[in-house]
């Protein structure tokens, strides 16, 4: 059975040899065998497997004769940066993993240090620690790399009770609306046949979320202003909108699922939910990744029967983002120009997710 780990993030106390590798062991550099100890292997053939969001497990081989002397094993975590990583999560925290002996695989799992979606490499050594406390070491092994996972069911889970929290009173809304440029709207009519065909959605909100650059989809809003019942004059994506009855994307026939939750920085907080008709290929995407809701009795979008007809609300307190899977006919709505500022500040494009915020973060790779 695999071992999971505990790690401490600092190497320990009584380090008699150079460091190596930014900050790891340099082989051959450590203690002196006693007595006729002889020179431990070198680690080689690492395995990665069973990857998650905030955790992997890992073994590797070595020789028989170091099996029962080992007593430490020293990993080399590095995290491959990119121009897109998140500059303010996991700044300066260490990466060089200490842990006692275990019977291998062992899975190491650690939210501080590990992120969804993120590529590393891993490298290996082994020690012995010694009657007088210093270590006789192994070289290291190989360098191998690989990519943790996106957030799991049950993680989008703790974010969806934690929006709930936050989600405050439903207003009634009659409406999805979709607003953009002029041009937008323009190349829909003249290239796309008047639709609006999905796309792919953009890595904003949290970075562990499974439908940031894998679903595709149109993006509506629906939040309306709470002295008029009707959707603001002012947007962040464009002074035309593109508005649509609610039950020709939100009906019986419809799944809602509750994709992700985040904030950028700021007081208002924003949850994205997908509307995928049963059985479309966005249907079949969401049912394994995304937790459903029921669409008559949640806390973030409702669709119920009253009195013979359909009614809709919306959670007042938060920013609702609504992916629609399937393509979108104009000919089902209207399109006009809306007589408010376009507020670029509230655009959500590429926006990164605050990591330290407390409200909608939860305790595993953010």
């Amino acid at each position: 059975m695999s071992k999971c780990l505990t790690w401490s993030l600092h190497p320990p106390p009584k380090l008699p040899w150079p460091l190596g590798r930014g900050g790891g062991i340099k082989a051959g550099t450590g203690a002196k065998p006693e007595g006729n100890m002889e020179l431990l292997s070198t680690p080689h053939s690492i395995e990665i497997n069973n990857i998650t969001c905030d955790s992997f497990r890992i073994s590797w081989a070595m020789e028989d004769s170091d099996l029962e002397r080992v007593t430490h094993y020293f990993i080399d975590l590095n995290k491959k940066e990119n121009k897109n990583s998140n500059k303010f999560k996991h700044r300066d925290v260490p990466t060089k993993l200490v842990a006692k002996a275990v019977p291998l695989p062992m899975t190491v799992r650690g939210h501080w240090f590990l992120s969804p979606r993120t590529e590393y490499s891993v490298a290996v050594q082994t020690a012995v620690k010694q009657s007088d406390g210093e270590y006789l070491v192994s070289g290291w092994s190989e360098t191998v790399e690989f990519c943790t996972g996106d957030y799991a069911k049950e993680h989008l889970a703790q974010l969806q009770e934690k929006a709930e929290q936050i989600a405050g009173r439903m207003l009634r809304f009659s409406v999805f609306y979709r607003n953009h440029h002029k041009e937008y709207f323009q190349h829909a009519r003249t290239h796309c046949g008047n639709v609006l065909q999905p796309y792919l959605k953009d890595n904003s909100g949290s970075h562990g979320s499974p439908t940031s650059g894998m679903l595709h989809g149109v993006f509506f809003s629906c939040n309306t202003e709470f002295n008029t019942g009707q959707p603001p004059q002012d947007s962040p994506y464009g002074r035309w909108r593109f508005q649509i009855p609610a039950q020709r994307l939100f009906n019986p026939s419809t799944n809602l699922y509750f994709a992700d939750f985040y904030c950028m920085y700021t007081a208002y907080h924003y949850a994205i939910l997908v509307l995928a008709p049963k059985g479309s290929l966005g249907d079949r995407f969401c049912r394994d990744r995304l937790p459903l809701l029921d669409i008559a009795c949640n806390k973030f979008l409702t669709c119920s029967v009253e009195d013979g007809e359909l009614i809709f609300r919306h959670a007042q307190d938060l920013i609702l983002e609504i992916i629609y899977t399937e393509p979108v006919d104009l000919s089902l709505g209207t399109l006009g120009e809306i007589s408010g500022h376009q507020l670029m500040s509230l655009s959500t494009a590429d926006a990164k997710k605050d990591p330290s915020c407390k409200t909608c973060n939860i305790s595993v790779g953010r």
